[in-house]
């Protein structure tokens, strides 16, 4: 990819992320982080919303494609894992949130479309 392209992807799924946030906060969401990052080399980790509502903490997994049916497709179990690792050594670093329940969720974004928020989108690998 040449790096102007890379340089639009990138402003497009930051776009995406501050919709989704939009979004989540129209929910009644309360923001904790966005792009938090654990780790380094391959342990590392990103997750781009991690949200509380209640007693549940969210970690939102967004993906921007041409449609919402391509955006769905785009969540490798390899990303999945990394986001489960990510959201380990947040919560491992945030003690008051020991008690709350977690969930992993995916906000799909496509142009012209509302944001979907899938709720549990997936399980963590055992």
């Amino acid at each position: 990819m040449k790096s102007l392209d890379r340089q639009a992807a990138r402003r497009r799924g930051k776009a995406a992320e501050t919709l989704a946030v939009l979004w989540l906060r129209l929910r009644l969401y309360r923001i904790l982080a966005r792009g938090s990052v654990t780790g380094r080399g391959s342990g590392a980790g990103e997750v781009d919303i991690i949200a509380k509502r209640g007693a549940v903490v969210a970690f939102v997994e967004v993906k921007a494609r041409p449609s919402l049916a391509e955006a769905a497709d785009c969540l490798s179990p390899a990303q999945r894992r990394r986001i489960e690792r990510a959201a380990a050594a947040f919560l491992a670093r945030r003690p008051e949130l020991a008690g709350c329940g977690v969930r992993f969720d995916a906000m799909l974004v496509a142009p012209g479309r509302l944001p979907r928020h899938i709720l549990d989108a997936w399980r963590p690998t055992a």
